[in-house]
């Protein structure tokens, strides 16, 4: 049953006044105009979104999109990042129909095209230029060429600092700084007298939370979530030095309750003055440095954190819109799509906030804008996202692709559980032990369920 579909489309009392008087003037017969004024009335897309700047921006611009496009109406369903993940992950799988425009990302994008879920978008207008789109980005969002999700922006990770607080300290960050030279700086520069913290992480379990930076940092340790025979990790060396690593590093100088914070709480916390470093997504470059920030004039950037194994702890990813199969209003849904992530779309945000202000990480027309090009944190992210390398994300060879994250379906479900016990072991409730423990049981039983399934179906 499609209700909120059709709920969706259906006409306010004003629209149904409006129509009835185009019948009354036209006439008994249901002629052209009145057909045409009964269409237009219906053509409502709904777009689920993610609560960060970004994506609010776009919503406060799409006056541009509805101005020019009168018939078609918008309405907006935005929610955390971990919400989001799972009502459109459990939409597009009952075939829900709730949502017209989804908003996901270089996991789901590839995945959900091959089983038929996503509308291809291979018929966006002329100017729009998918060539345009950087390499990397364009591939994780495409399946034998064909893209099925546009992305509206694109990002690797890389470390952000407060040059007032190292010039003090006497430090100077390199261009590619070792995780060993994080941690002593870290350590050095914590005032928690003074609510500066030497080092913010994520810690809130999800998928795509605290495991996006904890896959990427154990990447960089050698790690990796399986073998080649898919044999979960999780008892090696190589996570049991990456987990320790990060627990001991937040509780001795990392905020309070560091495990209830997510990408959003830790951006506020570094905008507000409380963090030394952050290593973090490159598109929250333009967050610390706008009007918003209390340290914007403050604020330096190097690359992703190694340790000296050949693999940096920086990821891959896009946030991009998509149009599900059992949409009713594809039409209108790709008109939308092809605006929010244009060549226009950046310059409408450029002439509203400045060229520092747009969606980062998705064309290269954008980082051979002279404009854009002085963001002080432009040349190192583009650095980031090219360096990226999702087929090969590990020091030792794997079956999987995807950097911070295992682009297999049942990672959804693996990511948040393991997640979950990472930040029991942040939070002090459990050990780190245990929490390689729970994460290795947790994962080899999934494997195995999704081994019994498969072979089941063959069997059929």
């Amino acid at each position: 049953m499609r209700s909120n579909s059709t709920l969706n489309n259906m006409m306010s009392l004003e629209e149904m006044v409006q129509i009835l008087n185009s019948l009354l003037r036209c006439g008994t017969a249901l002629c052209i105009c009145c057909v045409a004024s009964l269409a237009h009335a219906q053509a409502t897309i709904t777009i689920a979104t993610v609560n960060n700047g970004d994506m609010i921006r776009m919503q406060d611009l799409s006056e541009d999109f509805t101005k020019d496009n009168p018939d078609i109406k918008l309405n907006w369903v935005t929610l955390k990042e971990n919400v989001l993940r799972q009502r459109v992950t459990t939409d597009i799988a009952t075939k829900g129909g709730q949502f017209d425009v989804l908003t996901i990302g270089i996991y789901e994008a590839p995945i959900w095209a091959k089983r038929g879920w996503l509308v291809p978008l291979d018929d966006l207008p002329e100017d729009y230029d998918v060539e345009d789109i950087l390499p990397t980005i364009r591939e994780g969002l495409s399946v034998d060429g064909t893209l099925y999700a546009a992305p509206f922006y694109g990002e690797s990770s890389f470390t952000m600092y407060r040059t007032d607080l190292f010039e003090k300290a006497g430090l100077v960050m390199p261009e590619k700084p070792t995780w060993a030279f994080i941690k002593d700086a870290a350590r050095k520069l914590a005032d928690k007298g003074n609510e500066v913290y030497g080092i913010c992480l994520r810690g809130k379990p999800g998928w795509g939370e605290n495991m996006a930076f904890l896959t990427a940092m154990a990447n960089s340790y050698g790690a990796r979530w399986f073998d080649m025979d898919w044999k979960p990790q999780f008892d090696g060396e190589a996570w049991k030095a990456t987990i320790t690593d990060y627990v001991q590093l937040m509780k001795e100088v990392g905020p309070p309750d560091a495990s209830a914070n997510g990408y959003n709480e830790t951006l506020a916390q570094f905008q507000s003055g409380k963090c030394a470093i952050w290593i973090d997504a490159t598109s929250a470059g333009q967050f610390v440095t706008n009007a918003d920030s209390g340290v914007a004039d403050r604020v330096g950037f190097a690359l992703a954190p190694d340790k000296g194994l050949g693999k940096s702890a920086n990821w891959l990813w896009a946030w991009a819109l998509a149009i599900p199969t059992e949409s009713d209003n594809k039409d209108a849904a790709k008109k939308f799509v092809a605006w929010a992530t244009s060549k226009h779309y950046l310059e409408l945000v450029a002439s509203k906030g400045g060229w520092s202000n747009v969606p980062p990480g998705t064309r290269t027309s954008l980082y051979e804008n002279p404009e854009y090009q002085k963001a002080p944190y432009a040349k190192i992210t583009l650095a980031s996202i090219l360096a990226a390398d999702p087929k090969h994300p590990t020091v030792e060879e794997v079956p999987y692709t995807g950097i911070q994250f295992v682009a297999i379906p049942e990672f959804q479900s693996i990511g948040t559980a393991v997640g979950q016990r990472f930040a029991e072991a942040l939070a002090g409730r459990i050990t780190v032990d245990e929490a390689l423990g729970n994460a290795q049981w947790v994962t080899e039983k999934v494997v195995e369920r999704a081994r019994f399934l498969k072979r089941g179906q063959a069997a059929q």
